[in-house]
């Protein structure tokens, strides 16, 4: 008898062992503590686009900026002379890179009008004037430049060549007027390529195509809608000629994505700010949609893949929970839940189940799930308690299994959002969204909900006309 009470009391305490470890080995919480929710860091974005805007799109941008009538001058004097004069263009311009910043500008012209001398002294016998009807083809050198407000200016304007010689012959002298004409196009330069003077502005363009790309767009999954509107913070530039004549533009967009109840959402795009320098050459799409889950949704997911759906402890334990709730648990997410276990002989335990695990994403499966599970039951019968706590491991196996959410329908129409909003044709360019991914990357788990930050990545193609 003694030997049978030592071996029972051995086995016992070995038991008693083996409980303390098997809770040892998996950390405690408390359940009933309340850690500061996170908070969701702003959802930056960034897109860089390096554009190459070939010479003959450029050449129709000139060909379009330059009036058909340069000067227009029905009283012009200089020196001896008098007259007017009418220099109309006389074909297409064309241009020359001659470093990252110049181009040489050929502009053929028609010259017309009429000359003489002026009265008095000779003028007083030879009244008639003489008819002016020339061409040439004069070649400047501009440094044409983008300004912070969109406009077009000449930094730099120099006329380096007639391109034609404008004679007369009065009384058997031939008469020299290329000084006077080239006064009269140097004046038409001053007055309209100065770096004060813009030639054309592409901000009507810019807004028109930024109202359209930056208005906000709604995703929808699971019958929930959410609305995201882009409000940058910064539009940076960088242009210059390469040695194909093409213009290279690398322009950049800053700024954050903001969250909205669908009928909260901005009615327009946000004002774009001035433009700055950029230094990035890169052709790069990151935007981060703040996707937010709200715990009442969250509550509903969970509840159809756990409530009322028996999870096996052991051969005569089926633990059943219900009334799923969710909440934050500092930068964990913490689900509490009624539970119901029943064994084969008869015997039932009620009481709550609280567990807590970081959500993540399995890429493979397109799926939310949550890793680093941890439980801790409450009941009022220890014993039974103890006999289920055993069981923790298979218990979390199968919330893991059943804690799973697909969002595969919401990325895919989260691409098709973000393609359709920054999608955009024009006159002289088509401009789309190619080899675009959608990743979940970022959980936080807020006062509201789980925000989830979408991390959407791409590059800009531009189709030039």
């Amino acid at each position: 008898m003694k030997l049978k009470s030592k071996f029972a009391l051995v086995k016992s305490f070995i038991l008693f062992v083996f409980v303390i470890a098997s809770f040892a080995s998996c950390k405690t919480f408390n359940p009933h503590l309340n850690p500061e929710p996170e908070i969701a860091p702003p959802a930056f974005s960034s897109v860089n686009v390096p554009v190459q805007i070939p010479k003959k799109t450029l050449d129709k941008i000139f060909n379009q900026a330059i009036p058909q009538v340069l000067v227009n001058d029905e009283s012009i004097g200089s020196g001896n002379f008098e007259g007017n004069l009418l220099l109309t263009r006389n074909g297409s311009p064309f241009y020359t890179a001659l470093d990252s910043q110049r181009i040489q500008l050929t502009l053929p012209l028609k010259l017309q009008g009429e000359i003489g001398l002026k009265r008095g002294g000779l003028g007083s016998f030879i009244q008639s004037k003489i008819p002016l009807d020339e061409t040439l083809t004069p070649v400047f050198i501009l440094n044409p430049s983008i300004n912070p407000d969109w406009s077009i200016s000449i930094a730099d304007f120099e006329l380096v060549d007639l391109g034609g010689k404008l004679a007369l012959s009065v009384l058997g002298m031939e008469v020299d007027l290329s000084g006077l004409l080239e006064k009269e196009i140097n004046r038409w330069g001053e007055q309209n390529l100065n770096s004060s003077k813009s030639i054309v502005s592409l901000k009507t363009f810019i807004d028109l195509a930024w109202n359209q790309v930056g208005r906000p767009f709604t995703i929808n999954w699971e019958g929930e809608a959410s609305t995201f509107s882009i409000q940058p913070d910064s539009v940076k530039l960088q242009e210059f000629f390469d040695q194909e004549d093409q213009l290279n533009v690398w322009l950049g967009l800053n700024g954050k994505v903001n969250t909205h109840p669908v009928n909260a959402s901005p009615s327009r795009a946000f004002p774009l700010p001035k433009l700055s320098p950029n230094l990035d050459s890169e052709n790069h799409l990151e935007i981060t949609l703040p996707w937010v889950l709200d715990y009442e949704k969250l509550n509903q997911l969970l509840g159809e893949n756990l409530n009322n759906r028996p999870i096996r402890v052991d051969k005569k334990t089926i633990l059943t929970p219900n009334n799923i709730q969710s909440q934050s648990f500092g930068d964990l997410l913490k689900i509490t839940m009624d539970f119901m276990a029943e064994q084969t002989n008869g015997k039932s335990l009620d009481g709550k189940l609280y567990i807590i695990g970081k959500p993540a994403y399995d890429a493979e499966n397109q799926n939310l799930y949550f890793t680093d599970i941890n439980f801790k039951l409450e009941s009022g019968n220890l014993g039974a308690q103890t006999s289920i706590g055993l069981k923790k491991k298979k218990i979390i196996r199968n919330i893991e299994k059943r804690a799973v959410f697909p969002i595969g329908d919401y990325l895919d129409e989260g691409m098709l959002s973000i393609q359709d909003r920054l999608a955009l044709k024009t006159g002289i360019a088509d401009l789309q969204i190619i080899d675009l991914v959608i990743t979940p990357e970022d959980f936080y788990p807020t006062k509201n909900g789980l925000t989830v930050h979408m991390k959407a990545r791409g590059k800009v193609n531009f189709d030039w006309k």
